[in-house]
């Protein structure tokens, strides 16, 4: 059985510590035989609280892990002994996590930033034991509260991919390929359909250390925006990308047509997120090499009328046109490349 690489949806079990009760005390020494009361307070329950941190990509260690428990509180003690706080139990999730309630879908929080903190179960707060009770008039109390109970919630944790850059297409257009020629990530490439099952993430560097981060998202299919496919799944990876690049097979493999292809994926986004409609995108013509590529391209121009980056990701052709428009569009300032 092959292991679990990826997880973008997770339910957590937590449970937060409960507080530590007060104390009934009384000071006994030996020269000092009806002493006041000294029962010390108890601490405070530990907290489960959901950390972002950069280096994770995934959920998968809460997948194997999803019943995180904060430590209970030490009891009051004699002598005005305060019972220890419990720490806090940290649970580190990816950036772009969306934190909803298992049974009634209640939106809980999200974290973005490297750093953000969520607290999403509450320790217990300590009991206060009898010397808190002291009184002129009432010299020997035996009055005490107990510590309260943690908070137990059930969280479903969802991973939206934060990218620069997000690669839309149906399956098999070559958005893999490209990626691999874009950046240093490594996903698996063949020639059949629906090869990427999880979203990819790549970095783009530039000479002038200028970064972007590009994420392959797994082919759509028609029907994505109702879960066609895992089409949920997948369609909100791409509505965190700041832009859009349509990777499209000119070849017109599998019987595709490149025209029909574009318009259903425009159609899809809008469908899922009105919002996608308004990201800024290219369009990139993949698979030029392939001898039907010329014509359906002339065709697909001559209806779209935008402009069409023309490639082939294979032989690494058309490539440099790509880089120069997307630095242009996040840095603003003209791409100078190694060649010029």
């Amino acid at each position: 059985m092959k292991p679990t690489l990826f997880r973008d949806r997770v339910k957590l079990y937590a449970r937060a510590g409960n507080g530590g009760h007060g104390c009934v005390s009384f000071r006994r020494e030996k020269f000092i035989p009806k002493g006041g009361p000294d029962g010390g307070d108890g601490g405070h329950g530990g907290s489960v609280i959901l950390r972002c941190d950069a280096n994770e990509d995934s959920l998968l260690p809460i997948y194997y892990e999803p019943h995180r428990k904060a430590k209970h509180a030490q009891h009051g003690m004699g002598s005005n002994c305060h019972g220890r706080n419990s720490d806090d139990c940290i649970v580190k999730v990816a950036p772009g996590t969306v934190v909803s309630d298992v049974e009634t879908g209640e939106w809980v929080g999200e974290l973005i930033q490297e750093g953000d903190e969520l607290m999403v179960a509450k320790g217990g707060k300590g009991g206060i034991g009898n010397a808190r009770f002291k009184s002129s008039t009432n010299r020997a109390p035996r009055q005490f509260t107990e510590g309260t109970s943690g908070d137990e919630v059930v969280l479903w944790l969802e991973l939206k991919l934060i990218s620069d850059v997000g690669l839309v297409g149906y399956p098999n257009a070559g958005k893999s390929t490209l990626l691999t020629k874009l950046t240093q990530a490594h996903p698996k490439v063949a020639s059949y359909p629906f090869t990427t099952l999880n979203p990819i993430v790549g970095t783009l560097e530039y000479e002038d250390f200028g970064r972007l981060k590009i994420a392959d998202i797994p082919g759509l299919i028609d029907g994505a925006h109702e879960g066609v496919g895992l089409g949920h799944h997948f369609l909100r990876h791409i509505e965190r990308a700041r832009f859009l690049l349509f990777v499209l097979d000119m070849a017109g493999s599998d019987g595709r047509e490149p025209l029909d292809d574009y318009l259903h994926l425009k159609e899809e986004l809008t469908l899922h997120r009105e919002a996608l409609a308004t990201t800024p995108y290219a369009i990139v013509a993949n698979k030029m090499d392939s001898p039907e590529a010329d014509e359906k391209l002339a065709v697909f121009e001559r209806e779209i009328g935008e402009p069409i980056y023309a490639i082939s990701a294979e032989l690494e052709e058309g490539l440099e046109p790509i880089k120069k428009h997307l630095y242009d569009h996040f840095f603003g300032r003209r791409f100078n490349s190694i060649d010029s």
